[in-house]
C-alpha cells in the first residue's frame, strides 16, 4: 500500500525527532510541522552546516550532505500531504507507485537512523 507506506514513512521521522527533543529536554512547539521537527533535531545535534569546522576532510561535501537532510524531510513530507495517509481522497484519486514509496520509505529510514545514531553517539547510549 504505497499510500500507507509515505504516511508511515513521515511518522516515523517525526516521532524519531520528537523522541531525540524530548531526551534532550527541549521544548516542542504544539503545532511544529516535519521540517521543523527535524530543523530543531539537527540543531540539537550540531549536524547543521555552520556546525562542521571548514578545516575538516571533505567539510564541503559534509556540509551539503546535511543541508540535503532538510529536502528530504520536506519531501517527505509533501508525499505525505498529497499521497500518503492522513487526509480523505475523492474517489478515483491516483496515487503513487510502490517505487515511489520506496523511495519515500528508504530517504525517512535513512534518516531516521541517521538521527538517532547521532543521537545515541552523543549521549553515550545505545538506546535513545
Amino acid at each position: 500500500d504505497p499510500d500507507l507506506a509515505i504516511g508511515t514513512a513521515k511518522e516515523l521521522v517525526e516521532s524519531c525527532c520528537k523522541t531525540i527533543l524530548a531526551q534532550c529536554s527541549v521544548d516542542i512547539p504544539n503545532k511544529a510541522n516535519l521540517p521543523k521537527l527535524t530543523k530543531l533535531a539537527v540543531k540539537q545535534l550540531a549536524l547543521t552546516p555552520d556546525d562542521i569546522p571548514d578545516k575538516a576532510k571533505a567539510a564541503e561535501t559534509i556540509k551539503r550532505l546535511l543541508s540535503n537532510l532538510a529536502t528530504i524531510t520536506q519531501g517527505v513530507a509533501e508525499l505525505r500531504n498529497h499521497y500518503g495517509t492522513g487526509h480523505g481522497k475523492g474517489a478515483g484519486t491516483k496515487g503513487l507507485s510502490p517505487r515511489h514509496a520506496k523511495l519515500a520509505v528508504g530517504a525517512a529510514s535513512t534518516l531516521a537512523g541517521f538521527l538517532i545514531e547521532t543521537h545515541q553517539h552523543k549521549s553515550g547510549s545505545k538506546t535513545p
